[in-house]
């Protein structure tokens, strides 16, 4: 099965993205796979399987290899006699901006490439915290009660002590911070207000129990992944994070009861339903007196969610014979020669 991986990006989370697409490049290696990186610059670059390693993009030695350029239907690699095309499906790695937030997306709906990611109206409301309040309210989904910030607005907090301050439209625990004095405060929200021009603010929720589950549409219905339950301290930090980014290997289901399972499927059904058709998603759930609350919703999750699946391979597959078609108008200029025709021209 062909498959580029396209990953990097103009974005905060570039470095997490290169190590996803290191860590999927191991789970696929029975795929023919062809690797895209782009750079901050938005150039796209074909790097072989053998330079699928951190100190190529670290030294910049990536920059000698060979630039594709867009055509429709295809990333394209020109060479001095004639010219590759790269014709296959493109799985969307690229974190935070850029594949997150709806560039990359739309980018190759108007260059009619198939891919594995969200789509431009999915991105839009996952990628900023802020969004995904709206839109969960909207669907009956419960989230954390929240306010929002701006960094022009007046820094007066309602919420009580201890709380949670987050960039929106950040991920990988980029910019949070955990509040537990008003002295930490200021320096906290100018952390946060380096990374996003939003925040938001939550509730600190001494011991609360949280569940991730991923999942994908294909053949009618929504197959779910087995439920994580990640062992964390304070609260899952970058580093941690950054380290699960290349996580490879089987995790452990949580030992929790068949009806809280159900629930936190039914709520991850109601998300994706409608919305996420043709990407791996993946949700985080908090448990508060035995409510499901939608935490975060992580549209491109560290490397595909790969470790929650028993068969990686399979749902790659699946989700490749499954994806959305766009539908794109036919132009005749009908409406335009039945003007000329009454004109006489």
């Amino acid at each position: 099965m062909k498959l580029a991986i396209l990953f990097g990006g103009a974005s905060y989370e570039h470095e997490i993205s290169i190590v996803s697409a290191i860590t999927v490049k191991e789970k696929l290696n029975n795929f023919d796979l062809e690797f895209i990186f782009c750079d901050q610059d938005h150039r796209f670059y074909r790097i072989d399987d053998k330079d699928m390693v951190a100190k190529i993009f670290a030294s910049g030695r990536h920059k000698k290899m060979p630039q594709l350029v867009l055509e429709i239907g295809a990333f394209v690699h020109k060479k001095m006699f004639g010219s590759e095309r790269l014709d296959m499906p493109v799985l969307n790695l690229i974190h935070g901006a850029d594949g997150e937030d709806g560039t990359i997306a739309s980018l190759l709906d108007f260059y009619s490439i198939d891919y594995i990611g969200p789509r431009p109206a999915a991105s839009v409301f996952s990628y900023d915290k802020m969004h995904t309040k709206w839109f969960a309210n909207a669907i009956g989904v419960k989230t954390v009660a929240y306010e929002s910030m701006n960094v022009n607005d007046p820094r007066v907090i309602s919420t009580q002590l201890p709380f949670i301050i987050k960039p929106a439209r950040l991920g990988s625990s980029i910019g949070v911070s955990v509040i537990e004095e008003e002295s930490q405060i200021e320096y906290a929200l100018d952390v946060a207000f380096e990374f996003d021009e939003n925040i938001i603010i939550e509730p600190f929720i001494e011991g609360v129990k949280e569940y991730n589950l991923a999942g994908y549409s294909a053949n009618g219905g929504i197959h779910f992944s087995i439920v994580e339950e990640p062992q964390k301290n304070e609260f899952l930090d970058f580093d941690k994070k950054y380290l699960d980014f290349s996580r490879s290997s089987a995790v452990s289901e949580a030992q929790i009861d068949s009806e809280l399972v159900l629930e936190l499927e039914k709520t991850f059904a109601k998300v994706y339903a409608n919305m996420f058709e043709g990407a791996l998603i993946r949700c985080d759930f908090f448990v508060v007196d035995g409510e499901v609350l939608l935490n975060e919703i992580n549209p491109i999750p560290g490397s595909m969610a790969n470790y929650l699946f028993a068969d990686f391979k399979h749902v790659i597959n699946v989700l490749l014979a499954n994806l959305p078609q766009k539908r794109r108008p036919q132009v005749n200029y009908q409406y335009i020669h039945s003007i000329n025709q009454a004109k006489g021209k």
